[in-house]
């Protein structure tokens, strides 16, 4: 990986910020001459200075890294407008918003697209007094399981974690329930609507 940062990026981002190259090179402990030479493209930063070249021009390594300045402009957020996010490598789970950029044990993650339930992924709900009890009848093995179920309205997300030899059911306050969720290991994330 020979050019993990563009001369040009770092101008563009150096001059949003209405920084000179001097004012730059002084936060991050380097020579003028060395922005110079990496905005005209006569070198590149040490990937040592990679992290505190973001931080001094505001941005995540992330965007750095790929050239894109990327701001969450969401005022009023919609939770049922939100996504799903699950990293293949620790399993983490993640619920967004609003449009973002997120990354997980180095990888940059893309959104789970949810999908009508099948047979195997079918979501049962039933109302029992002011709940919904919503159940998966799928297996809940080691290597094959439903992860988690989640119940979206647009004022909160519900959330309940599965493990395998559990049983795949839970239950959910009613209030403003839109959506129901279930993500399966192998399959993906499978949706309700309400």
């Amino acid at each position: 990986m020979n050019k993990y940062v563009t001369g040009s990026v770092i101008r563009r981002l150096r001059e949003n910020k209405k920084m000179t190259q001097e004012e730059l090179a002084e936060k991050i402990f380097v020579s003028g001459k060395a922005v110079s030479k990496w905005e005209t493209g006569k070198g590149f930063p040490d990937i040592s200075l990679i992290e505190p070249l973001a931080k001094a021009l505001d941005i995540s390594v992330i965007e750095l890294l790929s050239g894109e300045d990327i701001r969450n402009n969401n005022r009023s957020s919609n939770m049922a407008k939100g996504e799903f996010y699950v990293c293949p490598v620790c399993g983490n789970i993640i619920h967004t918003t609003g449009e973002t950029l997120v990354s997980c044990c180095g990888i940059t993650l893309p959104p789970l697209v949810p999908e009508s339930a099948d047979s195997e992924h079918e979501i049962k709900v039933n109302v029992v007094e002011n709940e919904y009890f919503v159940k998966v009848e799928h297996s809940m093995e080691k290597d094959h399981f439903i992860s988690f179920l989640a119940a979206i309205s647009d004022q909160q997300v519900q959330f309940f974690k599965l493990y395998p030899e559990g049983r795949a059911e839970t239950r959910f306050q009613i209030n403003r329930v839109k959506k129901i969720y279930a993500y399966c290991n192998r399959h993906g994330l499978f949706q309700l609507l309400l």
